[in-house]
């Protein structure tokens, strides 16, 4: 792993890194859009996991060769079991525990110089093998000199200066992404890197995660379920950092507790309830919820704790975004559509040019047919059932009137994480049966009582009722005077796809300029003309840059 904070080293490293992000947009480029628009759509299609794959391997292995924020990025997307295919899963799931490790000669020297004593003075004993090898840092089982079993975090030596260097190399990355147009109307890239970058220096900042723990351990004190690790703060440091030993197994390695009596529907039970306090309660969450930083712990009996470990990465919400996901969540717990979108927009989920009526429609027909199956059943879905639902409300997928607020990342992250670990956990691990009780416990909070709901929704029925004949009374009189007009969906669908069929056709255009360019410029140069194939060649990067932008 490079560590060296040597000027050259890490100029080469930066420049590695973007190298990796320029193939894969090339890459990208040149299947998804020239040979799409050239009708290798089924070529694009039979060959896209398996370059996705090997675009995730060549990560991978770059990952683990540079570490620092590369690592980060690949654990992040490693965590998406919800929406990723397994292939690319199985590729990249190895960097959750393949960092490298620090050699322990750098980390005493390291922790000897913030902590300003030798080691022998310090501590009774040391382990050099480090219990957990993160991005950042690594992390010792250590034996006091009073005896007690600690663990002590190390920030590796110079990671300051690569994190630095790797977040330059990712924002030149976001740089080219923001002017491809499709993702620039849907998420403020410059803000979530922003979010991202000032994330990852906290992390770096020890005495910060100290604070995190001990305000988890505040707000879960009446939890006997959570265990959270005790501070020692007369070893800790901004780069150092020294807490209670509270390792046990692993929340993925379900054959183990499980082996021991503790049921695995119970530890995915146990962390929606645990999160779902955070975030609609407690509105302080923690942000990397990976198998690496969750344990369970039995007790015997079938009863079990889990305990939370690094509080580096955590995320707070706003009382406004709090009352919003609340609405989110009792809309989606209730089959209340109306409310889950008003929710979506008031979060910033949507482009100010979304149909609401359109997504209200495709939201109450996938609550019709998915509303309480499994996560399991989720992903075992019929394709034909899909394609179907694909097929009606196509120009609403086609249109994606969706975007990422900044202050979302990490919360979205974080849900994300915990969706697929809760699958792996318990495939038939039911999110709407585990939501209900704590959506009903909400709208009881909301409104004095569950039963004051429902007269309120009596009440509202029976003033329909009462409007009713005078209603229909109206209704009738305009048929009787041929004043009833009826508006249909339909014709505005229609004008949606004759949209979309006019800026293919706009697509076409370019792409036959871009290669009629292209061509004519390697046909000059092979003759000799040296002088006017490079403008030819420019005018063909021009009419690359209107086909991108015209997506």
């Amino acid at each position: 792993m490079v560590n060296s904070q040597r000027p050259m080293d890490l100029r080469r490293r930066r420049g590695r890194i973007i190298n990796f992000f320029f193939r894969a947009l090339a890459a990208a480029f040149f299947y998804d859009v020239i040979i799409r628009n050239l009708g290798g759509r089924a070529r694009v299609n039979r060959t896209m996991l398996d370059r996705y794959v090997r675009l995730a391997r060549q990560f991978r292995a770059l990952a683990v060769e540079l570490g620092g924020v590369m690592i980060k990025l690949g654990q992040f997307i490693s965590s998406r079991m919800d929406i990723l295919p397994k292939e690319i899963i199985d590729e990249l799931a190895s960097l959750q525990d393949e960092v490298p490790p620090e050699p322990f000669e750098r980390i005493q020297s390291a922790l000897e110089q913030e902590l300003g004593q030798p080691i022998a003075a310090l501590f009774h004993s040391i382990d050099p093998l480090p219990v957990a090898a993160a991005s950042l840092g690594q992390a010792h089982h250590v034996t006091l000199k009073n005896g007690a079993k600690v663990i002590v975090k190390i920030q590796r030596p110079g990671i300051e200066a690569i994190v630095t260097v790797d977040l330059a190399a990712i924002r030149t990355g976001v740089s080219w992404l923001k002017r491809y147009g499709p993702i620039r109307r849907r998420a403020d890239l410059d803000a979530l890197f922003d979010e991202f970058g000032r994330t990852l220096y906290q992390e770096l900042d020890y005495l910060a995660e100290g604070r995190n723990a001990e305000k988890f351990a505040a707000d879960f004190a009446d939890w006997k379920e959570i265990r959270i690790p005790k501070i020692h703060w007369e070893h800790s440091t901004r780069r150092v950092l020294m807490m209670e030993d509270i390792g046990a197994i692993k929340i993925s390695d379900v054959a183990a507790y499980t082996a021991q009596g503790v049921s695995a529907p119970a530890v995915a039970q146990m962390l929606f309830k645990f999160y779902l306090q955070q975030v609609f309660v407690n509105g302080f969450f923690h942000a990397d919820p990976h198998s690496g930083n969750l344990f369970v712990e039995p007790k015997g009996d079938g009863k079990f704790s889990l305990n939370i470990v690094d509080f580096g990465m955590v995320g707070t919400i706003t009382p406004q975004l709090k009352a919003q996901l609340r609405e989110s969540f009792i809309g989606m717990a209730t089959r209340d559509v109306h409310r889950l979108v008003m929710a979506m927009e008031g979060m910033g989920w949507l482009l100010p040019t979304a149909d609401k009526t359109q997504i209200e429609r495709a939201a109450d027909k996938a609550f019709a047919r998915f509303w309480g199956i499994s996560m399991g059943d989720l992903q075992n879905l019929d394709l034909n059932e899909v394609k179907e639902f694909t097929r009606e409300f196509r120009s609403l997928i086609y249109s994606m009137p969706f975007q990422i607020p900044s202050d979302m990342l990490f919360l979205g992250r974080a849900l994300g994480i915990l969706s697929g670990l809760a699958t792996q956990i318990d495939p038939r691990f039911n999110v709407f049966e585990a939501a209900a009780p704590f959506a009903q416990k909400m709208v009881a909070d909301e409104t004095g009582s569950v039963i004051k709901v429902a007269v309120d929704q009596v009440l509202d029925l029976g003033k329909a009722m009462l409007r009713m004949p005078t209603q229909l009374d109206r209704m009738l009189e305009l048929l009787n005077h041929g004043e009833l007009r009826i508006n249909v969906n339909e014709t505005d669908r229609l004008i949606v796809e004759f949209s979309h069929m006019n800026r293919s056709l706009g697509r076409l255009q370019w792409t036959i300029l871009f290669m009629g360019f292209l061509l004519g410029a390697i046909v000059l140069q092979s003759a000799g003309f040296t002088d006017l194939s490079p403008v030819v060649f420019g005018m063909a990067l021009f009419a690359g840059a209107g086909l991108i932008l015209k997506r």
